[in-house]
């Protein structure tokens, strides 16, 4: 890696720009991408971009926990098939969950028997597995990376809420958990799409202690990454031809637009969530989706598709994450949020 001495201080040389984005010299290609979704999703809009959907969200599993492992490993093959490639030819697994211990990614892993490396950045995991590998690639160290995350309605609910058989009402700030796993394979070679760019997020907790409202606890972390995004690159709203965040739904929405509407920033024409068009508002999820699988599902199916079909040509991609546990919340912690971001465009 390049770097200099700038009055005694050792700073980063032409990757970086700014305080948090880095410029890939040579920007990975996103080859392909492998999606698995519910029933509930496979009922959504979204349903045609979708690989596979379940008719039974235990997937044939003794356990929700079981069948999202076995999801996200079915995702990763999905996106192997598409690319012709054997899981041999990957050099890194990347993946997380929701899960204590990320074991739907961790046994997943087991199975596929690949050099892995374990994340866990809540709902965000999906573009931090993107930025990591996308830096790997870049750095030399790797030609195929796998990106993979997963979240299931069931087992969020069991860790993070109350057991489903309480019958708990949900108020209506609540999001929907996506049931599903997406995985994208990055490459040192293609015709694109490539990632070019990559802001990762700073931990910001402006105080919210609701587990039921995470579009609020996450909307100032992704405030902040995009504002630092246009900071760092100089690039503008106008330079996107979309902005697409992970999991905001409706309320978190709201805010985000607002937050950033205070700074200078409207990017309302341009902009979408994957909670919010994941899901019809007939289907009762309340503020919308979430989960670490809705913005890989969403990335991996719909996007994807767009962009190859040339609807997108240049997408601002963040996926954002509450960094809450049971414990935390149990012991009346707020829940701080988190946000990266990367940019994909059909061009170099």
């Amino acid at each position: 890696m390049l770097f200099f001495k700038v009055k005694g201080e050792v700073r980063y040389g032409k990757k970086k720009l700014g305080t948090q984005t880095i410029k890939f010299k040579n920007p990975p290609s996103i080859i392909a991408g492998g999606t698995i979704v519910g029933p509930k999703e496979g009922e959504g809009p979204l349903r045609d971009y979708f690989d596979m959907i379940l008719v039974d969200d235990t997937y044939g599993e003794k356990s929700w926990e079981k069948a999202e492992s076995k999801m996200f490993q079915d995702a990763v093959n999905l996106a192997l098939k598409k690319a012709n490639l054997k899981i041999s030819e990957i050099d890194y697994l990347l993946g997380g969950d929701l899960l204590n211990q990320i074991i739907s990614a961790n046994f997943a892993a087991r199975q596929l028997n690949v050099p892995h490396f374990g994340l866990y950045g809540a709902c965000s995991t999906m573009t931090e597995g993107l930025t990591l590998g996308a830096m790997l690639i870049d750095g030399g160290y790797a030609d195929y990376i796998i990106a993979a995350t997963s979240s299931h309605f069931s087992t969020a609910e069991r860790q993070f809420r109350y057991p489903l058989e309480q019958g708990i009402q949900r108020p209506f700030t609540s999001q929907w958990t996506v049931t599903g796993a997406g995985a994208t394979i990055l490459a040192s070679t293609g015709e694109g799409p490539y990632i070019t760019h990559a802001t990762t997020g700073k931990v910001v907790d402006l105080g919210m202690k609701d587990a039921n409202n995470m579009g609020a606890a996450m909307a100032p972390a992704a405030a902040d990454t995009i504002i630092t995004h246009f900071k760092d690159t100089g690039f503008t709203i106008e330079d996107y031809d979309l902005i697409m965040t992970g999991d905001m739904g409706r309320v978190g929405r709201d805010i985000l637009l607002e937050l950033l509407y205070k700074e200078g920033y409207d990017i309302e024409s341009k902009y979408k969530d994957c909670g919010i068009e994941i899901f019809d508002e007939s289907q009762d999820v309340h503020s919308g989706g979430s989960g670490a699988a809705c913005s890989a599902v969403v990335l991996n199916g719909w996007l994807l598709s767009q962009i190859q079909n040339g609807v997108y040509k240049k997408v601002l991609f963040m996926a954002t994450g509450a960094l809450l546990s049971p414990t935390s919340s149990q012991q009346g912690e707020s829940i701080p949020g988190i946000a990266h971001a990367i940019t994909i465009s059909t061009t170099l």
